[in-house]
């Protein structure tokens, strides 16, 4: 029987990860306190040091894809109308 992936949230893994940072206490020490494997403390203070705490946020990603979808769909917009107002242009100085 399997068993279900544990989730953390971006505030824990940061936490965690600051802990390890600091090198008060051994990766096992850390690994048994918050029970988690020592490989994947070792890899969150390995991003932590890499990318900084904006790493672990998810919704900031979502956001921007979505912004970027949005911006698309107002620029396919923006060029539909550009092109209905070039043909009304046209249109109209036939019946002048």
């Amino acid at each position: 029987m399997s068993q279900k992936r544990r989730q953390h949230s971006a505030a824990f893994k940061f936490g965690v990860a600051l802990e390890a940072s600091k090198e008060l206490k051994t990766t096992s020490q850390l690994a048994q306190e918050y029970n988690i494997h020592p490989n994947q403390i070792s890899a969150w203070k390995k991003q932590l040091k890499e990318q900084g705490p904006d790493l672990f946020q998810r919704g900031g990603d979502k956001a921007q894809r979505k912004q970027e979808q949005d911006e698309a769909e107002l620029y396919e917009q923006i060029g539909r109308l550009k092109m209905e107002l070039e043909w009304l242009k046209k249109k109209s100085t036939q019946f002048d």
